[in-house]
């Protein structure tokens, strides 16, 4: 494994097993403030509107259903948890207003996401300067937790009020290429990518292990993720006669991306990040996402035992859409912030902290030894904020689906 050492984690507060059986429904309320109990909002942001709503409103379905649960179980004693849900369009400068409204409210003690690794960054400094705990189920650029030097081995965590479920494009990037090199047995790739901090930042992983394995990077291109016209790229890629195409970017124009390479004549798939791991790309590709491939941040939940209640009681919950590939890291990271909120109430007599920075505090402070049974598998994190779960997962556009073909941890 790279990094090793990111491995250890502190001692841990002992929360307990998830319980998933108490898995609420819609019908349960998320909303607090009942029988003298104290309300705590978990703020959340995440594209609720515009082309990512999709992999948006699943996280937001899925920290409902976390809320929900909290207080159906009484998890935290005189605690009532409410979510307030911000859509931030997936946009840096939204994502930046909407986390200077979250700080504003006394009330909320942690917040849920973004998606976008772009909107974290805008949004990180805003919490650490009033200590407000964030915890992303999707931001995957090492650089949020590990500094602008992580490559070259210097690794300075910038925030301590940061934290993810999801693991990085550091090993994400890598992984994809040593499947593609030496499962695929592909060896000239094409590389493109969006020009934003995912997308680069993930293209420029893989493109780094991929050589190094002793493949060919046969040419590298740049698009607007705005356009729905690539056919001057596309042209380019058929020209250059590579074995299959990497994609660094989100859905949205990764599909048409494909499509149109596909009908100019190179017939090769295209491979991307988890932002590629949707329904919505396929439906947006039709026939032609068939044979592409996705890599995606852990194991498929389908065939994680710690995940079967959660898919159960989503499905029971009415929500409109699929949780979609955040879905069980947005829950777990919901249910993390309710864990280190316990563990300060429990330190603290019963009770939160009557200071609101005090509290804020306290709670990031829990967060670093908040360790869980979840979702996605054993929750917890590193000195950099990073999860301690490191697996990986390969999927291929098979009959209309993303059908996993590898689940593991990248060797590097």
């Amino acid at each position: 494994m790279r990094h090793r050492s990111l491995f250890i984690v502190t001692t841990a507060v002992t929360v307990g097993a998830l319980t998933l059986s108490a898995c609420g429904s819609r019908d349960d309320s998320s909303e607090g403030g009942g029988g003298g109990k104290k309300t705590v909002v978990i703020g959340l942001d995440a594209p609720l509107t515009g082309d990512l709503s999709a992999l948006g409103q699943g996280i937001k379905n899925s920290a409902d259903l976390a809320v929900k649960t909290a207080n159906k179980n009484n998890e935290v004693e005189g605690v009532t948890f409410k979510l307030e849900s911000l859509d931030d369009v997936a946009q840096a400068a939204t994502g930046q207003q909407n986390a200077t409204k979250l700080v504003g409210n006394q009330d909320v003690m942690g917040v849920v996401g973004p998606l976008n690794s772009d909107v974290g960054q805008a949004m990180q400094k805003v919490f650490a300067n009033d200590n407000l705990v964030q915890v992303s189920p999707a931001n995957t650029n090492p650089e949020m937790t590990q500094g602008k030097d992580w490559q070259s081995g210097t690794k300075v965590r910038g925030f301590d009020t940061y934290f993810r479920t999801a693991t990085t494009d550091a090993i994400q990037g890598p992984y994809a290429a040593q499947f593609m090199f030496n499962k695929q047995k592909l060896k000239n790739v094409y590389v493109i990518d969006d020009k934003k901090t995912y997308g680069a930042g993930l293209a420029a992983t893989f493109s780094t292990e991929f050589k190094k394995l002793g493949g060919k990077v046969v040419g590298t291109d740049h698009i607007n993720p705005d356009d729905k016209d690539f056919s001057s790229v596309a042209s380019k890629v058929a020209r250059a006669k590579a074995d299959f195409v990497y994609y660094g970017g989100e859905y949205p124009a990764g599909a048409p991306l494909a499509s149109q390479i596909k009908n100019a004549g190179a017939k090769i798939p295209t491979v991307g990040g988890d932002a590629l791991f949707s329904a919505e790309y396929i439906k947006l590709g039709k026939k032609n996402s068939e044979g592409d491939f996705a890599s995606s941040v852990g194991a498929p939940l389908e065939t994680l035992d710690t995940a079967k209640k959660f898919i159960t009681d989503y499905e029971a919950g009415g929500y409109d859409g699929a949780f979609e590939a955040y879905g069980g890291y947005a829950y777990d990271s919901t249910w993390a912030i309710i864990q280190a909120v316990k563990a300060v109430v429990e330190k603290n007599d019963g009770k939160l902290p009557g200071d609101v920075k005090d509290a804020r505090k306290q709670i990031t402070a829990a967060m670093q030894d908040v360790k869980f049974d979840g979702v996605t598998g054993t929750v917890g994190f590193d000195e950099f904020g990073d999860t301690i779960n490191k697996q990986l997962s390969l999927y291929e556009v098979k009959g209309g689906k993303h059908v996993p073909v590898q689940t593991g941890v990248f060797e590097g």
